[in-house]
């Protein structure tokens, strides 16, 4: 038996229309969209229009050529920043978020191109506002920050942020790697100018897709950062200037679009408050559960309402690691341990540098798994 506890790095298994879309479209259309006037070039055309017009509606977005499709959401957090940054910027960041952005960041303040500050968050992994504002200078710029954590959970008042960056001239990017798909993220309340999201995650989609949004405001600022073949214009040899065509050089994946495109379509159908309340559920069990667990400790509210499923622990009886290394092998928990790609997260919450264990929790996952894994757990722990 395989109990799979890691949705929060990539959901699994996927809803079967998912990969029947892949599938199909590998199998019966073929062609690259926007390439020649075949049948099935069209076909796929028909495709990627669906899924854009889908996601903007998902996202409260209105204008479908400002979704842009990339390989994932590292790749479209790079876009945005680094098509749009300018020398002198400030640039505000949290010390919760990921090294998606977290890195690209650092090497732009590396070179001397930015100025960055990274505001630390509670122990608790959240932002305090008050003191976001204080940290606005005369030449902030930007704003980077990811929706919630990929480690406790967290999610941030964005709404706030977002109004106080709009009344302050401020660009604002949101990373909704852990939030798109089980909150309702909404483009126009988040009061954002971009918002990054991958596929294989919380949408429900295969891996190798992601993309952004971006308004007209921040995309009369930016430069391409990839140039290439679009299918478009093909008389010149300079990248075209108009959406989605300025950012989406070269073949796409389309049957990765195909499937994100049936994943929404399936989150559509289950609902999202419904997915949110069921996850919110088996993550409450599971926080209570461990609690009464001797040498456990649970970082973060331990109220599963304040956060998303995906909960981090460490045990005083044995490392992370290990634990980790019995639940898979002689359990078949399939987990994720060390530092989640997020150093500063974890510095945040005192578990650097050896990190947590993370169980996180999806729309396939059921009681009976909270309950196994955490038998399992305290049974390791207890022979230990």
């Amino acid at each position: 038996m395989k109990i799979y506890l890691d949705n929060a790095a990539t959901t699994f298994p996927k809803p079967q229309q998912v990969t029947s879309a892949v599938l199909n479209y590998m199998t019966k259309v073929g062609s690259n969209p926007g390439r020649g006037a075949s049948s099935s070039s069209l076909e796929g055309n028909r495709v990627v229009f669906n899924c854009r017009q889908t996601i903007s509606e998902f996202f409260n977005f209105d204008k479908l050529q400002n979704v842009i499709f990339t390989s994932n959401i590292t790749m479209s957090l790079n876009v945005l920043i680094k098509s749009i940054v300018k020398k002198g910027w400030h640039v505000i960041t949290s010390s919760m978020d990921h090294n998606a952005s977290l890195r690209p960041l650092s090497n732009l303040e590396k070179k001397g191109i930015i100025d960055l500050t990274i505001l630390q968050c509670s122990n608790e992994g959240v932002l305090d506002v008050e003191k976001f504002k204080k940290c606005i200078k005369f030449n902030t710029k930007l704003v980077v920050l990811s929706h919630a954590s990929n480690i406790i959970g967290s999610i941030q008042p964005l709404e706030q942020i977002g109004k106080i960056c709009k009344e302050n001239n401020i660009f604002f990017i949101v990373d909704t790697a852990q939030t798109a798909g089980v909150l309702n993220v909404d483009f126009k309340k988040l009061n954002c100018n971009a918002l990054a999201f991958t596929g294989h995650k919380s949408l429900l989609g295969p891996q190798g897709i992601g993309g952004f949004i971006i308004d007209n405001k921040l995309n009369d600022i930016a430069s391409p950062f990839i140039e290439g073949g679009t299918g478009s214009v093909s008389s010149s040899i300079i990248q075209p200037d108009f959406l989605p065509d300025k950012f989406e050089s070269g073949t796409m994946n389309t049957p990765g679009i195909a499937g994100l495109l049936a994943g929404i379509n399936y989150i559509k159908n289950v609902g999202l408050d419904y997915i949110k309340e069921y996850e919110e559920e088996l993550c409450q069990k599971f926080i209570e559960g461990i609690l009464n667990i001797d040498s456990m400790e649970v970082y973060g509210f331990t109220d599963a309402s304040l956060r998303t499923s995906t909960v981090s622990v460490n045990s005083s009886n044995i490392d992370n690691a290990e634990l980790g290394f019995i639940l898979d092998n002689e359990y078949g928990i399939i987990t994720r341990t060390g530092l989640h790609c997020a150093p500063l997260a974890h510095k945040t919450i005192s578990t650097y540098p050896n990190g947590t264990i993370r169980f996180s929790f999806g729309i396939f996952n059921d009681i009976k798994d909270v309950n196994y894994a955490l038998k399992s757990i305290n049974t390791i722990v207890k022979r230990k």
